[in-house]
Formats: C-alpha cells, structure tokens, sequence
C-alpha cells in the first residue's frame, strides 16, 4: 500500500553547507553533511538534498549513489549520460571502494574481521532492514582503529563489500557493537551517546569516466 503525503515524515532542515571536494566536467565530488538528503524525498517538504543543491547549478544531473540522510561523507555525481553510465558500470562491479569511520558501543574483541550475514527489508518496520538466511548476501570488513576503555567504545574502520540499505548500521548491532546515535538499531542508551549518527565516508574510490585514472579522495572525519 501506498503511503499518503500525509502519512510521510517532515524531516529537519539541514542548515549545513555541502562540501565540494572536486569539481570535474563530467563529475563533481561533494562532502555531505549529516542530516541531509542525497536525493529529494518523497513528502514535498523534503526536497533539501545533495541532488537539489546541486541541480542549481548542473540542472540535469542524477544520482548514482546514495548516502544515509543521518550518514555524512563523500559522494560523487555524474555531470552527464555518459560519465552517469560509466560510475553506474564501476558500482554494478563493485570496484568503487568506499571506506567508512564509525564509533560503536563496547571494546570490540577482534583487531580485523568480516560481518557477513543476509539481510532483506523490515516490512514491519520501515525503513529499517533486518538479518534473514533468505535474504540478498551482504558483507561488511572492519578494522579497528582505536579502542577507548574509559569511554567502552571502538572507533572501525568499515568496508562495505555490499552495499545494501543500512548494511553498516545493522551489521555492527549484530557484531554487538552498534553504532553511537543509531537511531534505527542501536539502544536508546547507545543512540543518547551521541548527538548524531557516528557513522561517516571518508574514502572513496574509483576510475575517472574519461581517462580511466583510478582517483582517491578522502575528508577528515567530524568526530
């Protein structure tokens, strides 16, 4: 069933600059702030976005990827048809590579491993997804960059091989590690820890749409 206008979230606005990282003919790199859209939302008060922002200025443009309206971090946008076909081609082969830095609950055991488990939508529960042995194959590699034992957290280092709809998010809870601020699957004593989601792209990876040059561009994460 279809929801009605009325039936949507009005989400807050985001007061935020976006970041432009590169700016190229057929492609611009962007930072996106939390609390931000990538593409408009369905509610007509929800149109603030990474893609509105920047139709003012390349009005054809289109997504290709997508970041969590909480998740902040680089994204790239294709300028035109044939760069939007080439990245589209990059992220069906999976050799876009996409790093993220989140700070999660607990000291977790493992410097390195790999979180591999299925996932499909919660229907029940939307928009959130939930672990099922029938669901699409979903993994997940971390590392862990430093652990705080005063605080009883972990800052990872997360590499999506995947990339399904809130994979990060529901792969660290089933570690038993979710993420500060997750308002979806964390507990509400891990979700006040924090006053955003912990959750950012830093890196991100993949070959230029005309020259083939493999390009790399990080940002600092904001906490």
């Amino acid at each position: 069933m279809t929801e009605s206008v009325d039936q949507l979230i009005v989400l807050p606005a985001c007061d935020e600059p976006l970041e432009i990282v590169r700016q190229e003919a057929t492609f611009v790199v962007v930072n996106k702030p939390t609390r931000l859209l990538t593409v408009p939302g369905r509610h007509p008060l929800n149109r603030d976005s990474v893609i509105a922002r920047l139709r003012e200025t390349w009005p054809d443009l289109h997504a290709v990827h997508r970041l969590d309206f909480d998740t902040s971090g680089l994204v790239v946008v294709p300028l035109e048809r044939r760069s939007l076909s080439h990245l589209s081609r990059q992220f069906q082969a999976r050799t876009v590579k996409k790093t993220y830095t989140a700070v999660v609950e607990g000291l977790v055991v493992e410097d390195q491993g790999r979180m591999e488990w299925a996932m499909e939508p919660d229907r029940e529960h939307r928009p959130c997804s939930r672990l099922s042995a029938s669901g699409k194959p979903a993994l997940t590699e971390y590392r862990v960059l430093s652990r705080d034992t005063e605080r009883g957290t972990s800052r990872l280092a997360l590499h999506p091989i995947t990339g399904r709809s809130h994979q990060l998010r529901l792969h660290c809870k089933a570690l038993g590690h979710p993420i500060l601020g997750c308002e979806f699957y964390a507990p509400p004593s891990v979700v006040a820890r924090a006053d955003r989601l912990l959750l950012h792209a830093n890196r991100l990876s993949f070959d230029h749409p005309e020259t083939g040059e493999r390009l790399t561009f990080e940002v600092d994460v904001p906490f």
